[in-house]
């Protein structure tokens, strides 16, 4: 895919995700510790990240704690820019030290799940079927973090797991893509250690769930970038990001290839395909930065620089999902 039929693409199929999945509220936050020995190569070197899952009563979200913290001060650099009259900004990317930039919807009910992968500027959706694990529980238990739970295992994208869930928690859920067990999923890892979720507490969270929704549905026009996480809506409510493109893992693959290969080039045409959606729709607010009346339109910008952070870029020899061996 050509960089000139990338921003095709992105006019064709950028669009306002229909509300098929009502929000939910969260009824806890779960952390975890999560280590992948991405390089077999360099096995004293694993990713280390701060990750987090929200649970609500029908849903989940995991995504990185690390990246949202990072987010956010890119996101005050950004205004920071723009509020002093900028118009052409620099873009400070330090991806390279967390792992991929990806969040994991489950719906259990549904037996639906949408990995919202995000590169930039925009947010892609790719949605699939929840994966049928076939768990086998066994007698054993063992108490962590202070909650009793119970072990089971399975096998899952070419690796044997050994997971530990909590029956008093009443979630089908876990972190990544493991679900499927009568109780949250508190801790897991493969049989060689490559891939850990390790518990790391627990928050619950108080308050109702009307007035949680109420706040996610604001239409305050601080976030520019849609690819970023929106720090103005209520970070307890579970929705699926709304301004968003609908693919599937092929084409994603394909555009994160061109970002790879010209991320200067990807980024200015990402910015003229939102400005194309402006033009068309005439929602200009919904694309900016500020708060209030106080908001600047993308319009506005003139030219995005994006530059990486100093680092040893990642070799991933050992990706989590492996194929079966025949």
């Amino acid at each position: 895919m050509k960089l000139s039929s990338y921003l095709t693409f992105l006019l064709l199929l950028i669009a306002i995700l229909s509300k098929a999945q009502k929000p939910d509220t969260a009824q806890a936050i779960v952390h975890y510790k999560f280590t992948h020995v991405r390089d077999t190569n360099n096995r004293d070197k694993p990713l280390v990240e701060n990750m987090i899952l929200l649970v609500g009563r029908n849903s989940s979200v995991y995504k990185s704690y690390d990246r949202k913290l990072k987010e956010e001060q890119m996101r005050k650099s950004i205004e920071e820019q723009m509020s002093s009259g900028l118009r052409d900004l620099k873009i400070t990317s330090n991806a390279g030290a967390l792992g991929p930039n990806v969040d994991y919807y489950q719906y259990p009910n549904e037996k639906k799940l949408y990995t919202i992968e995000r590169l930039m500027m925009n947010s892609y959706v790719i949605p699939e079927s929840m994966a049928a694990l076939n768990w086998k529980i066994s007698a054993d238990t063992a108490t962590i973090g202070g909650l009793p739970c119970q072990k089971a295992t399975t096998r899952f994208k070419g690796r044997n797991y050994t997971a530990w869930f909590c029956d008093d928690l009443p979630y089908r859920s876990g972190p990544w893509k493991l679900s499927g067990l009568p109780g949250l999923i508190v801790e897991a890892s493969d049989d060689k250690k490559e891939v850990m979720f390790k518990f790391d507490g627990i928050e619950k969270i108080s308050g109702t769930g009307k007035d949680q929704a109420a706040q996610n549905q604001s239409t305050t026009t601080r976030v520019m970038f849609s690819g970023m996480d929106d720090a103005s809506k209520n970070s307890n409510v579970i929705a699926l990001p709304t301004n968003s493109i609908k693919t599937n893992q092929k084409e994603f693959e394909e555009v994160r290839e061109i970002m790879r290969k010209d991320p200067q080039a990807f980024a200015q045409s990402q910015r003229a395909a939102v400005q194309g959606r402006i033009g068309a729709s005439g929602q200009a607010s919904s694309f900016s930065v500020g708060t209030g009346g106080g908001a600047t339109a993308v319009s506005s910008i003139g030219s995005i620089r994006v530059e990486s952070a100093p680092g040893t870029k990642a070799v991933t020899n050992n990706p989590i999902e492996l194929p079966e061996k025949k």
